[in-house]
């Protein structure tokens, strides 16, 4: 339906939107069932997700595990702290590139707007250092090549 947008306020936050076709339960189900989520959370092609765990619940755990094929992977652990079932989530997530990232604190909310919902997810992260590190992995072109795979799925 749109383009994601990103934006940064103040030395630590990541602001992200982007508009969908689909209503808040869909977009909410499709970020927290691990068999919707391994179809469309996968970045740039040729990555998989083989691993997809979600202790759905405040304090429940999740792992993802990306490979590409060439013995290239990754992962991302963390934890639940809020589910507010179709309208908001919050987590906190840290990824393993090998080296653990910090804690990354990620409030995401799925909002009606007009036929389709706006998704807006607001990334809080220790210090200015850590967020610079965050957007210089163009992590922005493997979300959005997710978030279009999202829009075909739902």
């Amino acid at each position: 339906m749109s383009k994601m947008t990103l934006k940064t306020e103040g030395d630590t936050h990541v602001v992200i939107t982007r508009r969908f076709a689909a209503p808040p339960e869909a977009l909410y189900r499709a970020h927290t069932e691990p068999a919707l989520i391994q179809k469309w959370m996968l970045g740039p092609e040729g990555w998989t997700m083989p691993v997809c765990i979600n202790e759905l619940r405040p304090g429940g755990k999740f792992r993802y595990e990306w490979v590409n094929g060439k013995g290239i992977g990754f992962y991302v652990t963390g934890e639940f702290v809020e589910l507010v079932p179709f309208s908001r989530l919050v987590h906190v997530e840290r990824m393993h590139l090998p080296d653990v990232t910090p804690d990354n604190h990620i409030e995401t909310t799925f909002a009606a707007d007009g036929a389709g919902t706006l998704m807006t997810m607001r990334m809080t992260l220790p210090d200015a250092a850590s967020r610079k590190a965050m957007l210089s992995t163009g992590m922005e072109h493997g979300m959005e090549a997710s978030y279009v795979r999202l829009e075909t799925l739902i």
